[in-house]
């Protein structure tokens, strides 16, 4: 590329990023998971438009060292090769002088990637990366930064982070403030965390975009996918259902897949781009852990704010989506595993495990008042406990609260979805 066209460009993006520094952002937790004095390379992996930049920027700036920054999710300088990648650092020199940390959004579309980076580290610049697929973390990164990367994955906005954009506060839960909390979670629950649909005025709009932008970009030309069209179709019959169980022969006759191979491949690809997420079934063998998986959207904005969507209106399907999401955040910084149980005619939606010990069991229902919901729910919740030798059981619900001890002596704490949310948990 001509290195003239491409200071224009890094000119432009510094341009934009001071911009930026201006505008009002949220601080996020994931922030502090970021360490700018570590030699390894920070890598922030996710969703497109789940805040990747804003979070390291937020973090560099915070931390006041020297970095220069480079977004390479630019059609400005779309076709830059691994042995273009020096004349990069040859202009950021140029434009922001020396600098300690080297902030390089999106690497993952320069082929070849890591060889660049393990050169600067081998330099002792500190190195901020983010991608949007995560292949570029479980693959990628496992492979060729072996040993010198630590990874830091971010969703959309918890409901936390959407309070905090709103200026609500989440504590103490005073009668006001649980009362602007169940209206804030009352907007969350249908709008999703997406940082932009904070201010978008088209939300649907929004999110096709968003949805062509993950499927052609982080997908379609990723993989060299060519069957376009049944690509769509799988990611919006997985969305519109979600959630719910994987069933690759439903999926198969639905979408003409010729093999269960085919399928696999793009179920992986989806996960991947982090348009979904899966859970397995809680056992102690692994092969039942390998099959029966259900899929849940990486954002309750992902299930029915698109064009021609028809995912059901239920709230409880959506809270039980915003409970996975959260415990997938609470999870990941522990260590720990989130699972589902099904056993007969008992169900639990989740069991949250550090290693072979069960640390709590959840269920999620929009309301217990109807006397057959209750029993069900309590029913499942027990089976579960009792499969996994735990005691700390959760039935999260829209509004109501307290505590209930079962027929077999199982004391269950009844919370407010908004409220749990707010407190941090219980694994």
């Amino acid at each position: 590329m001509d290195i003239r066209i491409l200071e224009r460009a890094l000119l432009d993006q510094r341009s934009d990023l001071e911009t930026l520094k201006k505008e009002r952002f949220c601080h996020r937790m994931e922030e502090k998971l970021i360490n700018m004095k570590s030699n390894l390379a920070q890598v922030v992996i996710g969703v497109r438009r789940s805040g990747k930049s804003t979070l390291c920027l937020n973090a560099l700036e915070r931390s006041k060292v020297k970095y220069a920054y480079v977004n390479f999710d630019d059609d400005r300088i779309d076709g830059l090769e691994l042995s273009d990648l020096d004349n990069v650092l040859e202009v950021l020199y140029k434009i922001y002088g020396k600098f300690t940390h080297l902030f390089l959004d999106e690497i993952q579309n320069i082929e070849g990637w890591h060889l660049f980076a393990n050169r600067m580290l081998r330099k002792k610049i500190h190195l901020v990366l983010t991608g949007s697929n995560s292949r570029l973390l479980g693959g990628e990164l496992a492979s060729h930064l072996t040993g010198r990367h630590h990874t830091i994955e971010l969703l959309p906005f918890s409901f936390v982070d959407f309070c905090n954009y709103k200026k609500i506060e989440t504590g103490p839960l005073t009668t006001k403030n649980r009362g602007l909390l169940a209206a804030a979670f009352d907007e969350y629950v249908k709008q999703g965390g997406f940082p932009e649909l904070m201010v978008e005025e088209n939300p649907k709009s929004y999110i096709d975009s968003l949805l062509h932008d993950i499927v052609v970009q982080d997908i379609q030309k990723r993989y060299k996918v060519r069957y376009i069209d049944t690509l769509l179709g799988l990611v919006n019959h997985l969305l519109n259902e979600s959630p719910s169980l994987i069933v690759k022969e439903k999926l198969m006759s639905l979408f003409s897949f010729n093999s269960t191979h085919t399928l696999g491949n793009y179920l992986t690809y989806l996960t991947q781009a982090y348009l979904i997420s899966t859970v397995s079934k809680y056992s102690h063998r692994s092969r039942v852990r390998a099959v029966g998986q259900k899929c849940y959207a990486i954002d309750v904005a992902m299930m029915n704010n698109r064009a021609n969507a028809f995912a059901n209106e239920n709230i409880g399907w959506r809270m039980e989506t915003i409970v996975y999401l959260e415990l997938r955040r609470r999870a990941v910084s522990v260590s720990q595993d989130v699972y589902y149980y099904a056993y007969r005619t008992a169900e639990a939606d989740f069991i949250v495990c550090d290693g072979n010990i069960a640390r709590a069991v959840y269920q999620v229902t929009y309301s217990m008042e109807n006397e057959k919901t209750r029993k069900r729910e309590i029913r499942g919740a027990v089976a579960a406990a009792k499969a996994a030798k735990c005691s700390d059981i959760y039935i999260i619900t829209d509004h109501e609260a307290g505590t209930v001890t079962s027929a077999e002596g199982y004391e269950i704490k009844i919370m407010p979805i908004w409220e749990w949310l707010c407190a941090g948990g219980a694994n």
